[in-house]
């Protein structure tokens, strides 16, 4: 797990792609030939973590993942959504809601973000204990990302946590 790596400030751009907006959503490219990124607002949602599943299965449609061709892509489609459900799941039960999803891509990784207003450090469960209920959640982004961490800004409430998967090939 890391907990200090940082992307250089812009390096998810801020300017529209010409694709325009989605519905409560807002679009724009990372810098990269390929990259994307997609914003979609929680704070007064209801059934988010169906609704961030969802947002996030539309941006894998645009962006080509989806349909997939292979069981491989089509599980690399699934551990993303799997991620994407998890990682708002433990905003909702422990740090007071998410407020934004931001999902992104380029020709290599997809990065999933979750801001939320909560103060814990998420940590996968020591020892984990696949037999019993709960408590797996960051034991399973761990497990299928690349790597994640947790990002503050100085004086503000808050964090984003963040987990990048790889692209499928």
């Amino acid at each position: 797990m890391s907990t200090t790596r940082q992307h250089p400030p812009g390096d998810r751009g801020h300017e529209s792609d010409g694709e325009g907006p989605e519905p409560s959503a807002v679009e724009a490219p990372s810098r990269g030939p390929h990259g994307r990124v997609r914003t979609l607002p929680l704070g007064s949602a209801s059934g988010i973590v169906p609704l961030a599943r969802d947002f996030t299965r539309q941006a894998l449609y645009d962006w080509g993942w989806l349909p997939a061709a292979s069981a491989d892509r089509r599980a690399a489609a699934e551990d993303v959504l799997l991620v994407v459900s998890e990682l708002v799941t433990n905003a909702c039960l422990h740090a007071e809601g998410p407020e934004e999803l931001r999902v992104s891509s380029d020709a290599k990784v997809l990065r999933l973000e979750v801001s939320d207003r909560g103060t814990g450090q998420p940590a996968p469960r020591t020892p984990h204990r696949a037999g019993r209920p709960g408590g797996h959640g960051m034991f399973i982004v761990q497990r299928l990302c690349l790597d994640w961490g947790v990002l503050r800004t100085a004086g503000l409430p808050g964090k984003t946590v963040w987990a990048e998967l790889a692209a499928p090939s």
